[in-house]
C-alpha cells in the first residue's frame, strides 16, 4: 500500500507557505518530493529523507510528487500540543491541532453558543480547481459595485472552507498560498481529517460557523483539497459531498450558491456538459435548496447546459447568469487556472461557470441577502 524511498535532498525547488518543494536522488535518479516543514522539520541539501513515493509513482496528476515522511538523522524538536483535535488519525502521520472549537480555544465560547451564518452566500464546488475562478467572479461583481460591498478595500471578505475529500493538508495548495498573498482570499479553515487551515474545526458545520463569526466572512465557498477521487460510478466520487454542504449551509441558515461542473473539452463523456457529479450531488444529494448557478454561455453548448440544468429545477432554483466580463477577471487572476491538466483557454466554460457562481454570491451580499 505504501511504497517507500531512501533519498537524498539535492536542492530546494520553491517553497510556499507550509511546503517545500525539493529535488532528491533515489538511486542517482532525480525526482521531485515535497516536504511539510510543520510535520518533519525543515530538509536541508545532503539530508537524507525517507519517502513515500504511492502517488509519484501512480503517476497522479495532482499528486504527482514523493512525500517527505521524515528526516531520520535530524529529527524535529518536541512541540508543544497545542490542542486536542487529532487529524488523519490513527494514521502514522497524525497530528494535533488546537481546534476552534474545542474547549481550550479562544474561539470556543462564541463557536459554542454560535448556531446561525446570517444568510451568508456559501459558494459549494465540486472541485479545488474552482476556488479561484469562484473567487474571480466574486470581485469582478465587487469592483462593478461603487464601493458598496463589504471590507475596507471595496472587496468582500472572502473565506475558503477546505473539506477533506482530496488533498488533507492545506499546505499543499499552491492556489491557496497565491490567492492569500494577492489578498483574494482572507483565511483557510481545514474541517473534518483536513488541517493546516488558519482555522481547524471538526465539522463542516463548525468550519462555516468559525468562518463567519470568528474570521468575519462576507462570503464563503467551500470545495475539498486539491485531489478530487473519482471511480467513473455514480456514487463513488469525493465530490458527492457537495449535496452535504448545501444541507449544511441551509441547516445553519446560509443561502447556498451551487457551482455547477462543467465542460466542453472534458475526453469523458460522463464529464461533458454538466458533469454527472453535480447531477449527482445536487439532484441526489443536497435536499436543501440552492440557487443553482447556470452560466449564460452562448452557442449550442450554452443551450446544452441550460437544457440539463432544468432537470435541477424541481429542487432547486435555478439562476442564469450573463458571464459577460468574466473572462477578462478570470485572465486577471493571480492563481494559475487549471483543472484535469486543462487552463483557462482550454476549459474556458468551466471556469466561467465557477466566475458566474461568485458572480452570484457577490450580488446576494450587495443586495442585502447577508446581514
Amino acid at each position: 500500500m505504501i511504497t517507500w524511498r531512501d533519498a537524498t535532498v539535492s536542492g530546494t525547488r520553491r517553497e510556499w507557505p507550509g511546503a517545500i518543494e525539493l529535488d532528491v536522488s533515489v538511486d542517482g535518479a532525480l525526482i521531485r518530493a515535497l516536504a511539510y516543514p510543520a510535520l518533519t522539520g525543515h530538509p536541508r541539501p545532503g539530508d537524507r529523507v525517507l519517502l513515500n513515493t504511492t502517488a509519484l509513482d501512480l503517476g497522479l496528476g495532482t499528486g504527482g510528487y514523493a512525500l517527505v515522511v521524515a528526516i531520520p538523522d535530524r529529527l524535529p524538536p518536541d512541540r508543544e500540543l497545542a490542542g486536542h483535535l487529532v487529524k488523519a488519525r490513527y494514521t502514522p502521520l497524525q497530528a494535533t491541532v488546537l481546534g476552534a472549537d474545542e474547549q481550550g480555544s479562544p474561539h470556543h465560547d462564541v463557536l459554542r453558543d454560535a448556531d446561525d451564518i446570517d444568510g451568508m452566500p456559501v459558494v459549494v464546488a465540486d472541485l479545488h480547481s474552482a476556488l479561484p475562478a469562484v473567487l474571480a467572479g466574486v470581485f469582478s461583481t465587487a469592483e462593478r459595485a461603487d464601493g458598496d460591498a463589504s471590507g475596507s478595500t471595496g472587496r468582500p471578505r472572502v473565506v475558503y472552507v477546505m473539506q477533506d475529500g482530496g488533498a488533507l493538508p492545506a499546505w499543499f495548495s499552491r492556489s491557496c498560498a497565491t490567492l492569500r498573498e494577492a489578498g483574494w482570499l482572507a483565511a483557510t479553515v481545514t474541517t473534518g481529517q483536513a488541517f493546516g487551515g488558519d482555522l481547524e474545526t471538526v465539522t463542516i458545520h463548525t468550519g462555516l460557523l468559525a468562518a463567519r463569526h470568528v474570521l468575519g466572512a462576507d462570503i464563503a465557498v467551500v470545495a475539498q483539497g486539491p485531489g478530487n477521487l473519482g471511480t467513473g460510478t455514480r456514487w463513488g466520487f469525493s465530490g458527492v459531498a457537495a449535496g452535504e454542504v448545501v444541507n449544511a449551509v441551509a441547516a445553519l441558515g446560509g443561502r447556498p450558491v451551487a457551482s455547477l461542473r462543467v465542460s466542453d473539452a472534458d475526453p469523458r463523456e460522463r464529464h461533458r456538459g454538466i458533469s454527472h457529479h453535480s447531477l449527482t450531488a445536487y439532484g441526489r444529494v443536497a435536499l436543501a435548496r440552492a440557487d443553482v448557478v447556470v452560466p449564460a454561455l452562448p452557442g449550442a453548448f450554452g443551450q446544452v447546459i441550460a437544457d440539463e440544468a432544468a432537470q435541477l429545477s424541481g429542487r432547486h432554483e435555478i439562476v442564469t447568469v450573463p458571464v459577460g466580463g468574466l473572462e477578462a477577471a478570470l485572465r486577471a487572476c493571480p492563481a494559475r487556472l487549471s483543472t484535469m491538466g486543462r487552463g483557462l483557454d482550454a476549459e474556458l466554460a468551466y471556469f466561467l461557470a465557477a466566475a458566474a457562481a461568485g458572480r452570484h454570491a457577490g450580488r446576494l451580499l450587495r443586495a442585502g441577502t447577508a446581514s
